[in-house]
């Protein structure tokens, strides 16, 4: 009952964050330069004819009231038609939200598969080479922009040796490279986390105290600091959701993934709307609700944390 209020708190608190941001991304696509009339009917457009379309997209209403004729829409399950595909907005993210959705749970899962070995091996073999292996290699990901890397593993992995498709979607080939790129740049800064956490756990009394019972090392690591190490983990991995989420955009142009991500850079150079509009309000609940997700992990990894 007591997680059940939680929850119903923290969707209530989604609906200003929602409505922040729609504003900004309102604001941002209205006032950017570009017409949506002159990619409909081409620059040489008449007067009357452009006038005719501004009136029918309702482009010629002030901005508060174009605004809330939107957020009124949305409320009811309505994010408008798409300007130049003519088709209900939501039913458009349906079919592409999935796609990013896919990318970026692989990404997160590839992520911490390599991160939390690697960052608690550097902890318990600090300042061993092992160690130093690990944070050197922490190092470059971070450093190493998203799609730069995927373009090298494009290029050695698709072109010149052929073992995956070089774009597209559909099969599980086409995925691997994708997610690799998001989930190996992402290992870099977890891992660091991951390390740093373990550090300040395994020095702890409680450690020292397991040790001291003749417990083997595998369970002191594995069972006591490892289980308390997680919190902070669990923090980024809420925070580490909006960054995957954003990258995906970058991605799906890079390996060509027909995704939400590609629908939003596409929706921006043409200056569709209604399809910017509710591809950010798609994403921003999805990141929300990954944090929300994070909080309530934090009870199931530690018992001491109550619900408020």
């Amino acid at each position: 009952m007591v997680l059940l209020k939680y929850i119903l708190k923290k969707l209530v608190l989604m609906i200003p964050i929602l409505i922040g941001a729609s504003i900004i991304v309102f604001l941002m696509i209205h006032l950017a330069p570009g017409d949506p009339v002159h990619m409909i009917a081409g620059p040489n457009v008449t007067p009357e004819v452009y006038n005719n379309i501004v009136e029918r997209l309702g482009l010629n209403d002030p901005l508060p009231v174009q605004y809330f004729r939107f957020i009124s829409n949305a409320v009811r399950g309505d994010l408008g038609m798409s300007i130049l595909q003519r088709r209900p907005v939501l039913n458009i993210i349906k079919e592409k939200l999935p796609i990013t959705l896919e990318l970026g749970f692989a990404s997160l899962f590839i992520s911490f598969a390599i991160a939390v070995p690697a960052g608690v091996i550097a902890a318990v073999k600090r300042k061993t080479a092992v160690d130093y292996a690990s944070m050197t290699g922490a190092l470059v990901g971070m450093s190493m922009p998203t799609f730069w890397f995927g373009l090298l593993l494009l290029y050695f992995f698709a072109y010149r040796w052929r073992l995956f498709p070089i774009s597209g979607y559909g099969t599980w080939q086409h995925l691997v490279l994708p997610a690799f790129t998001m989930g190996l740049t992402d290992a870099a800064v977890t891992a660091r986390m991951v390390r740093s956490s373990m550090l300040e756990v395994i020095r702890q009394d409680y450690i020292r105290t397991a040790r001291s019972k003749g417990l083997a090392e595998r369970v002191v690591i594995n069972q006591h600091a490892l289980k308390n190490a997680l919190i902070p983990i669990i923090t980024l991995l809420g925070l580490r959701v909006g960054w995957i989420m954003g990258g995906s955009v970058i991605l799906e142009l890079v390996f060509s993934r027909p995704g939400l991500g590609r629908l939003m850079i596409e929706a921006i150079l043409s200056r569709d709307y209604p399809i910017v509009q509710g591809s950010m309000l798609a994403l921003t609940t999805c990141i929300i609700l990954a944090n929300i997700l994070a909080d309530i992990l934090y009870a199931v990894v530690d018992p001491r944390i109550k619900y408020r």
